[in-house]
């Protein structure tokens, strides 16, 4: 969930867990005071951070948040909307997603004051969660609703058209009848595919790409009908058939896009160093991709590590795939570099002592293999 002018070098899940504090809480209560005031700021604060929050996800921190807002405010949902939207312009960023959420927590049955609020609010943070109840209540009446945003001066209300009726939007509820059929969706992405956003553009590239995991022939019949009408919508369906390109290595995707099948590219050079490693370190990929064209000629070629991790100590591994390089080579030319790979551990992935197979992707075809022994990490020196 990115956007110009409200990220930073942080992710949206960082700047959360900063802003989420007491601190930020009393600021926003002495805030609301102002609106109105017999906001009980204390009680606000207390009722958030109540028994539990440090354990709480940052979702159900903004849900905590948004539920103390809803016992502390007016308890008519039309008047205590009123003050969060005379405050909205003050409170801009991802901090302040519980506006939206407040919405999706309290105004379900208020369809009309709530879609107009959530059209304000995304324009502060991002209401693409919240109006994912109001598709499953009653998805005609909604999906009418965001075809109308698609066309709205703001680009936040356009993107959250798209954004919002992702099929598997991360940290989201998936939309599991857009997964079976996502012809609702279309008119949408068909309105935005030339935004003028890149912001936008995006969006509808990471819909679609939602939509490539069940439906690929589908995305690939409307690649083959936008492609080449424009340079930035070209672009959105570069990315929006990633899936496709990386996971399937789908024939028809990476034909559209120039990554012929390259039999005239020979691997020179596919090395690892060191071949053995520990939890926490690092070894150095090396590759060499030659052409054997005439120089008169060109291919386009794409080069990406795959790396299957074990998925535990004695489980099965799992692939993933990292991009090494893309560029048009001339015959006799090649194609090389080096790459590091980190086995340190993140919040998305842990490694495990084992064998870890690295193969050589050359447009979409495994082509050469090698592999690193990982061992266990290295004890800390007393």
């Amino acid at each position: 969930m990115e956007t110009p002018d409200r990220g930073g070098v942080l992710s949206w899940r960082s700047r959360l867990k900063i802003c989420t504090t007491k601190l930020f809480l009393r600021e926003f209560g002495a805030r609301v005071t102002r609106a109105w005031q017999p906001f009980d700021t204390d009680r606000f604060v207390r009722l958030s951070l109540a028994e539990g929050w440090e354990a709480l996800a940052l979702k159900a921190r903004i849900r905590r948040i948004s539920l103390s807002l809803g016992a502390v405010l007016p308890d008519d949902y039309e008047r205590a909307l009123d003050i969060l939207e005379g405050i909205a312009d003050e409170c801009r960023g991802f901090p302040y997603l519980f506006f939206p959420d407040f919405v999706e927590s309290f105004g379900l049955s208020h369809w009309d004051r709530s879609v107009r609020a959530l059209a304000l609010f995304t324009r502060s943070s991002s209401a693409e969660f919240a109006v994912r109840p109001f598709i499953k209540l009653d998805c005609a009446r909604m999906m009418a609703q965001m075809r109308a945003w698609s066309a709205d001066p703001d680009e936040h209300v356009r993107r959250l058209a798209s954004e919002g009726c992702r099929p598997r939007l991360p940290w989201a509820d998936a939309l599991p009848a857009f997964k079976r059929d996502p012809s609702p969706i279309l008119p949408i992405l068909e309105a935005l595919k030339a935004d003028p956003s890149e912001y936008v553009r995006r969006s509808v590239a990471n819909n679609l790409n939602d939509i490539s995991k069940d439906h690929p022939g589908l995305v690939m019949e409307l690649a083959a009908r936008w492609h080449g009408a424009d340079p930035q919508t070209d672009a959105l369906l570069r990315h929006a058939c990633r899936g496709l390109i990386r996971g399937r290595a789908d024939e028809d995707a990476m034909r559209l896009f120039g990554l012929l099948p390259a039999p005239e590219a020979v691997v020179r050079a596919w090395s690892v160093s060191p071949e053995a490693a520990a939890i926490g370190d690092a070894v150095m990929i090396a590759y060499s991709v030659e052409l054997l064209l005439p120089e008169a000629e060109s291919r386009k070629l794409r080069l990406e590590l795959a790396v299957t991790y074990p998925r535990s100590a004695e489980g099965s591994g799992y692939r993933k795939l990292f991009r090494l390089a893309e560029r048009q080579v001339a015959g006799g030319g090649a194609l090389e570099g080096t790459r590091k790979l980190s086995f340190k551990d993140l919040s998305t992935r842990r490694h495990y002592p084992g064998t870890h197979t690295l193969a050589l992707v050359v447009n979409g075809k495994e082509t050469a293999t090698t592999a690193v022994v990982l061992e266990a990490a290295k004890e800390a020196a007393p």
